[in-house]
């Protein structure tokens, strides 16, 4: 079996994440892992809070606490909502790590000896009275093109449009407000990606082929736009600091690495975190420096996070003249919207992920974002299409199919899985149904196509309603008893199976499930064909219980008290 490592884009440290993050990049890559280790693949799914860079700073200035403490309570509250999302990292880790400040560095050495890095002078806004040079995002002013008086240095968040901190009219310093503003010369470090643009484009062409084309047409567009040298290191007090071994003059003057330099070294500086917690790890190396063919590397992240994954990062890796695993597959993800407007963070639109558990349990939340993960296009949440999926697939597909199998035949024939008699041509014919379609969810998992997975599962779970209807074992048992009890151990199995292959989708349910079933030595992870097709897994005489309801229905009210709360078409308009 092929060992996989799955990596996630890393959730920025200033506060909750909504839910076009968690669908962009950390559930799929969950729902993907926990299927290869049902498949019986040994997976690392790493992924970390990525903390460093202006945000930070400026949001724990607003809080008015320490950027360390507030990383660290950050990462925590992060953390919490990702447990109960049921994201199974094996490693959830902090780009601030010794591990990362480490190896980030050791990269850019490296770069540096083999000529990638150059120092150039550069010119750029200084605060007299916070005696020191700002980053673009610590310079706010009004926007020459809207007037809106809290643009930033870099972007007006009023009309988007993306600015030069001298663009600004009377621009002031984020941290002490003053206007007090002028140009100075101050050196910084440049990725010389011009030099390896040719190189970059040549492991595209070799292992680009099988991305999605949302992913490669955007590494493809900036490789056709040109690589320009880029400035890699920012005036920060909280960041990776530039090596004094290297850089002496800049260390002095505090130079801290650009965010997006350190950040996706933190995928490995994770990996070495997780290996020095645990000595009983394999070698972190063994998975990222002379990986063996083994290893198929998996990213996972929205499309505003490619270029930096398939362009830069991979420019960085390969400068370093060292045998870094680069990542083998792409999955990107277009915009998932709020009522066609997009989330935002900042103006708290949208539905955020600790609120999206204080209403309802994650499998349903799940299960509608997989089933409606924006792979080809953009898509837009909105209540209605929420509760509709929820009450349609989840409580009366798969919910009602569990509780009427499992009351009815606790009913009629006790605590025990009844025997009944020897399957038929409908249990012939439902088992290659199953087969079947088992064969196209296991087809589309492997091709990292979630909705199409989902649709598939849905299958599965429609094909046991469709049995039932057809059996009618409530009608069955008026004249053939042990025709009903064979109808019900069928169905049963078939709760059964749902149970192990709905596991990567609505873990928290698929264990309710397996666990209405007392057998000894229960610990299949996956469904062969053949099992399958003979739906005999679960043995008549099997203690069973009936769990409590899987997923209840949003009713109307529900629906009425969402919208107030979080908005409806009025509040994306």
């Amino acid at each position: 079996m092929a060992r996989h490592l799955i990596t996630s884009a890393l959730p920025y440290i200033n506060g909750i994440k909504h839910l076009g993050n968690m669908v962009g990049s950390m559930l799929p890559a969950d729902v993907y892992s926990r299927y290869l280790r049902r498949r019986g693949h040994e997976v690392l799914y790493i992924c970390a809070t990525d903390e460093h860079g202006t945000p930070a700073e400026l949001a724990a200035k607003e809080a008015g606490v320490p950027v360390d403490a507030f990383c660290a309570e950050q990462h925590d509250a992060q953390k919490a909502v990702y447990d109960g999302f049921e994201l199974s990292f094996d490693y959830f880790g902090r780009s601030s790590s010794a591990q990362n400040r480490e190896i980030t560095q050791h990269f850019a050495r490296r770069l540096q000896e083999n000529g990638f890095i150059e120092e150039r002078a550069i010119r750029q806004v200084f605060s007299i009275a916070d005696d020191r040079f700002l980053p673009d995002r610590y310079i706010v002013g009004t926007c020459p093109h809207c007037g809106y008086d809290k643009a930033r240095g870099d972007q007006c968040e009023n009309c988007t449009r993306v600015l030069d901190p001298t663009d600004l009219i009377e621009p002031r310093s984020a941290i002490s407000g003053s206007g007090e503003l002028e140009v100075r010369e101050t050196k910084h470090l440049f990725l010389l990606q011009s030099k390896l643009a040719g190189e970059v484009e040549e492991w595209i062409d070799a292992n680009g082929a099988e991305w999605p084309q949302l992913a490669s047409s955007i590494a493809r567009k900036w490789l056709t736009e040109g690589l320009h040298d880029r400035s890699i290191t920012r005036d920060l007090e909280w960041g990776v600091p530039v090596p004094a071994d290297t850089w002496p003059e800049l260390a002095a003057e505090g130079k801290v690495f650009y965010v997006w330099f350190d950040a996706p070294v933190e995928y490995i500086g994770a990996t070495k975190e997780w290996a020095d917690q645990d000595p009983a790890h394999r070698d972190w190396k063994s998975w990222w420096y002379e990986a063996d063919d083994t290893v198929r590397y998996t990213e996972f992240m929205a499309k505003d996070n490619v270029p930096f994954h398939t362009v830069m990062f991979p420019a960085t890796q390969l400068g370093t003249r060292e045998p870094w695993k680069k990542v083998d597959y792409v999955k990107a993800f277009n915009w998932l919207n709020y009522y066609g407007g997009k989330f935002s963070t900042s103006q708290k639109r949208g539905v955020f992920t600790d609120a999206a558990l204080e209403l309802l349990p994650a499998d349903y939340w799940r299960y509608f974002l997989i089933a409606n993960a924006p792979e080809s296009d953009d898509t837009s949440f909105s209540w209605e299409h929420f509760t509709t999926t929820v009450n349609k697939d989840l409580a009366d597909t798969l919910g009602n199919f569990v509780n009427r199998v499992l009351s009815f035949s606790r009913k009629r024939f006790g605590d025990d899985v009844p025997a009944g008699g020897a399957p038929g041509e409908a249990e012939t014919r439902l088992g290659a149904q199953i087969a079947e379609l088992l064969a196209e969810y296991e087809g589309h998992m492997e091709a990292l196509q979630f909705r199409k997975a989902a649709t598939a599962l849905r299958a599965l779970w429609s094909a046991g309603n469709s049995y039932l209807e057809e059996k009618a074992p409530w009608l069955e048992i008026k004249t053939n008893e042990e025709g009903a009890a064979l109808t019900l151990r069928t169905a049963m199995n078939l709760i059964h199976l749902y149970a192990v292959v709905s596991e990567p989708f609505i873990p928290a349910s698929a264990r309710a499930m397996r666990e209405a079933f007392t057998t000894a030595g229960d610990t299949a992870p996956w469904v062969t064909a053949e099992e399958a097709k003979a739906l005999d897994a679960v043995p008549a005489g099997t203690p069973f219980t009936v769990p409590p309801v899987l997923f209840a229905k949003i009713t109307d009210e529900d629906l009425a008290a969402y919208k107030e709360r979080f908005g409806g078409e009025e509040s994306a308009a």
